[in-house]
């Protein structure tokens, strides 16, 4: 069972379910988890664990090179046929759920399925292509549970804001995992600029958001609130700055994802509170 929820990211299931309902707080002001919220969350962990299974099992090669011992698939702790079954009970459970919710909804689930299942075999060796998909589909769960409770457009602002973050982080992500990948062929910024040139944009991506967290929200009229807590969030992703440039990739993105975290509660701040 450790296995398996090592192959799903269940803390990243957890994380997207809680991304689901925080989109559906944030877009009716109000902490409430009517039903179709709650289809919506159970449509989004099916999706996530498909996704994040899909990409180990393409990604087995890889995963030796990089991350020795860490992923079961690699290791041979869990067996390919099982993966498979998992990916299609994720289907199941992303799609059927979200079809509980609207037909909107299904459609929304149906492309996002279509992108994870075409990630790694497609996306990912063309690189920087393949870092947006995963930031689209990464920041969707906040516009997902916007558009569960009817209020796709109140989810459009943290979807922006959670995407280009995870966009960040990938690209961090992808300096930290350049040996693995080159042996894998795959052409993703490290392998085609070089760790000095990916080193520079994954700097100015992370740069960037610090702007984009200020006028976005502000624009949107979100509460004082939202900017005390993005604070956090600011400053880690600062911290997460200067450890890309000491070349600290695996302390970067932890960062990053720490920044994530806080940065929902920020937007919980400035709509819920």
């Amino acid at each position: 069972m450790t296995d398996l929820a090592r192959l799903v990211r269940a803390h990243n299931l957890l994380l997207a379910a809680a991304g689901v309902l925080a989109g559906g707080w944030i877009a009716l002001g109000a902490v409430v988890v009517p039903k179709l919220l709650l289809f919506a969350a159970l449509s989004g962990v099916g999706l996530g664990a498909l996704g994040n299974t899909a990409n180990d099992v393409q990604d087995v090669v890889a995963d030796r090179e990089n991350s020795p011992g860490r992923h079961p698939l690699a290791t041979g702790r869990v067996r390919v046929e099982t993966a498979h079954l998992v990916i299609w009970f994720g289907i199941l459970v992303g799609l059927g759920a979200a079809a509980l919710v609207s037909g909107r909804q299904l459609l929304v689930a149906f492309l996002a399925l279509v992108a994870m299942l075409a990630y790694s075999p497609l996306l990912k060796r063309r690189g920087m292509p393949g870092n947006v998909a995963v930031a689209v589909i990464a920041g969707l769960p906040l516009c997902y549970g916007a558009l569960a409770v009817g209020r796709a457009a109140a989810g459009v602002v943290p979807w922006v804001l959670a995407g280009w973050l995870h966009l960040a982080r990938e690209l961090v992500k992808d300096l930290e995992d350049e040996p693995g990948d080159r042996a894998a062929g795959r052409r993703t910024l490290p392998v085609r600029l070089g760790p000095a040139g990916a080193q520079r944009v994954a700097t100015w991506t992370c740069l960037a958001f610090v702007p984009l967290a200020l006028i976005l929200p502000l624009i949107a009229g979100y509460r004082g609130g939202y900017f005390g807590g993005a604070t956090v969030a600011l400053a880690l992703v600062a911290i997460a700055v200067q450890q890309v440039s000491r070349g600290r990739f695996e302390g970067a993105r932890k960062l990053l994802k720490i920044a994530m975290v806080f940065g929902l509660g920020a937007l919980m701040l400035g709509r819920v509170v």
